[in-house]
């Protein structure tokens, strides 16, 4: 029962329902219907926040194994809500950093409303000229994860070539345009004819192609990078990793940032070539996102003028309602989403 003065509302939820082996489904979660108190804890320095837009996002899919091998992700719990990024509103605060009416952006629950107990993990949105839907993907988190990738971890030349796969995704879509911004011969592979178009008329990309059409991958790299690849950004692993060892060149890099193919594999392919990396003296390096977020705001002023000047343009592919949002994640793995995938919870 409700003391007085207290406000209680219906707080949609999707639910994790077990952990997944093989491809998942739209059945591995389902929506549920609570009450929810809109009061923080006094002294608990938590955040109550009304969730505005969700990110959906591959590694969602490593978080519903029963079994994490490393120590960046920890898995969902059944019968909890779904956790992963959000663009959310500040209803109630305890914490002295953040007031409500704040827009913050980072990690929340699949519900209309979610209690942020560490709050310090959050972002606080200070730009709203663009939309706020940005910080679910170009200024949030994939923004920064293809910043890193690209200027950090790629350490990029004027004239290199560079190779991206899964390449209209909401991280290869920007580290495209990054490239080109520095004069570099751009090339991305995608899964379906309307992707390519995008990648070579909106992106700009120099050349693209549909992996799903190429039989010999080998042969597909050889005729976009005649010379070789000098960086590629990692994001499929399996047989597309092992092609690119093929045709990289002397003191090449690849940025390991994800390997979307084997996520749904109970047992993961091997790569064969293996041995070109000691050949052509290449770099791997794999990479986490979190370990970079110190220098937000350095991204911020580096890439908010960009967006701002049109210099580079970004697509999302936005589910609306949060009944939707399994099918919106579950689309990302068979390549249904034309862009970033969002989920819109609630209008502002």
């Amino acid at each position: 029962m409700a003391a007085e003065g207290e406000e209680i509302v219906k707080n949609k939820q999707v639910i994790f329902r077990d952990y997944v082996t093989g491809f998942p489904s739209e059945s591995d979660m389902y929506i549920s219907s609570s009450s929810l108190s809109l009061k923080v804890p006094g002294g608990s320095k938590s955040v109550l926040v009304k969730n505005l837009y969700l990110s959906c996002d591959p590694y969602l899919r490593i978080l519903m194994k029963e079994v994490q091998i490393n120590s960046v992700f920890a898995s969902l719990t059944p019968g909890s809500p779904v956790t992963g990024l959000g663009v959310a509103k500040v209803v109630v605060s305890d914490h002295p950093e953040f007031k409500k009416g704040d827009l913050i952006w980072g990690p929340t629950g699949w519900e209309e409303y979610s209690l942020i107990k560490k709050p310090e993990a959050l972002f606080k949105i200070h730009h709203t000229d663009v939309p706020l839907s940005y910080y679910t993907g170009i200024l949030g988190m994939p923004g920064m994860t293809a910043w890193a990738g690209f200027y950090e971890v790629c350490s990029p030349k004027k004239g290199e070539n560079v190779y991206i796969s899964a390449a209209s995704g909401a991280v290869g879509q920007l580290v495209g345009q990054f490239a080109k911004l520095m004069g570099c011969y751009v090339v991305g592979s995608a899964g379906s004819k309307e992707k390519v178009e995008l990648l070579k008329n909106k992106f700009g990309f120099d050349e693209a192609f549909n992996y799903k059409e190429e039989h010999d991958l080998d042969a597909a790299l050889k005729r976009y990078f005649p010379e070789g690849i000098d960086i590629y950004f990692e994001n499929v692993g399996g047989k597309m990793l092992d092609a690119v060892l093929l045709n990289m060149r002397v003191n090449g890099r690849i940025a390991a940032c994800g390997m979307i193919s084997q996520y749904n594999l109970n047992q993961p392919e091997g790569v064969h070539n293996l041995m070109h990396i000691v050949y052509n003296r290449v770099h791997i390096k794999g990479f986490v996102v979190f370990d970079y977020f110190d220098q937000y705001s350095k991204f911020i002023d580096q890439v908010l003028p960009m967006i701002r000047e049109g210099k580079i343009v970004y697509v999302e592919d936005i589910a609306e309602g949060l009944e939707n949002a399994p099918q919106a994640l579950i689309g990302l793995f068979s390549g249904k989403n034309v862009g970033k995938q969002v989920v819109l919870v609630a209008k502002e």
